[in-house]
């Protein structure tokens, strides 16, 4: 298989301050890396822009580095071996690995997870089969200690994770799945096409007002990926000995100076509430159960994958991932490359 001497990469050209933009981004040719022993050279096919990028942009310590200035970004890519210097992988074989945001990447073969591309799309291991929705399967029910019959709240629904979410919770049998978005079609798409037995538009009104009027009679579990003023109004409508997930804060992701906190956390010492907040990467245990009950569900058509896909090359990443921050996509935003 022919290998090009040279390919695109998108970098990091500077810092954001607030909300990102374009110029934030560059896309440079540089030469394709020859690989060492024990490594595999993939041709990427499509790949994942996520909002915890975001947080990487950032020169602050975090769970994981910052992204490098003036360094390719990373992230889940699925991609075509297209050289082998690894025992265990042939040229032709699809790979999962983390070295997205680029043409071609070069990287040890311990680093890559071969899927089947016949078994399920290359789009849903990135999705509904990757680290979004192991990332959704955990955070509900290792993390949030999920119990049938529970009233479970999803904060951002329609988007990669929360989509997946409220799947899970009314197939494991939930007593009533509600979720929050952020458009008329979003929340139509939650109620219609994923089941959600409720769901409401954010901007409509007060978010407290309208989690009441869904939930009646309080909640159970809340799923965060927002933060902000979602945690604040699902604190105050928690059941006693409630457990809330937090996974994202996406409402603050952009937000210059320091956000305005929770104001009510003093109700989760009389409700008896638990907090607790989760990386994925902490339950990789759970993979080959969640491969095969979620792959099950994919499979029978239980669980739908959604998922927004821009083609156009890895030039098209920077505006996929600014697109998605502002929420344009409907369950994951993914990147077509080739």
């Amino acid at each position: 298989m022919t290998v090009p001497s040279s390919a695109l990469e998108v970098r990091l050209a500077s810092r954001p301050q607030g909300w990102p933009t374009e110029e934030n981004f560059e896309v440079v040719e540089v030469p394709v890396p020859r690989p060492g022993d024990g490594q595999i050279v993939v041709r990427n096919l499509v790949m994942s822009v996520d909002p915890y990028m975001r947080g990487r942009m950032n020169d602050t310590k975090s769970y994981v580095p910052p992204f490098e200035l003036g360094v390719a970004l990373e992230g889940g890519a699925v991609g075509e071996v297209v050289i082998s210097n690894a025992e265990g992988f042939e040229v032709g074989d699809t790979v999962l690995h983390g070295l997205g945001w680029r043409e071609y990447g070069v990287l040890d073969a311990a680093r890559a997870v071969k899927v089947d591309p016949d078994a399920a799309p290359l789009t849903a291991y990135l999705g509904a089969l990757g680290m979004t929705g192991l990332t959704a399967y955990a955070g509900l029910l290792e993390v949030g200690e999920f119990r049938e019959g529970d009233v479970v709240f999803v904060s951002g629904a329609a988007g990669a994770v929360g989509a997946v979410v409220g799947q899970i919770a009314r197939l494991r049998g939930a007593s009533k799945v509600i979720g929050s978005a952020g458009s008329a079609e979003k929340v139509a798409h939650l109620v219609d096409d994923l089941g959600f037995d409720a769901a409401f538009d954010y901007k409509d009104g007060p978010v407290r007002e309208q989690l009441a009027a869904a939930a009646p009679d309080g909640i159970d579990l809340y799923f965060d990926n927002v933060g902000g003023e979602h945690l604040e109004a699902a604190i105050d409508l928690m059941n006693n000995d409630g457990r809330v997930v937090l996974c994202g804060a996406i409402s603050q992701y952009n937000e210059q100076g320091r956000p305005t906190g929770v104001r009510n956390l003093a109700l989760a010492i009389g409700k008896r509430l638990r907090l607790h907040g989760m990386i994925a990467s902490d339950h990789i245990a759970l993979r080959p159960r969640f491969l095969q009950e979620v792959g099950g569900w994919l499979a029978s058509g239980e669980l739908k994958h959604t998922e927004t896909v821009v083609d156009g090359g890895v030039r098209e990443a920077p505006r996929a991932f600014l697109d998605m921050m502002r929420g344009a996509n409907r369950g994951k935003m993914l990147v077509r490359l080739s």
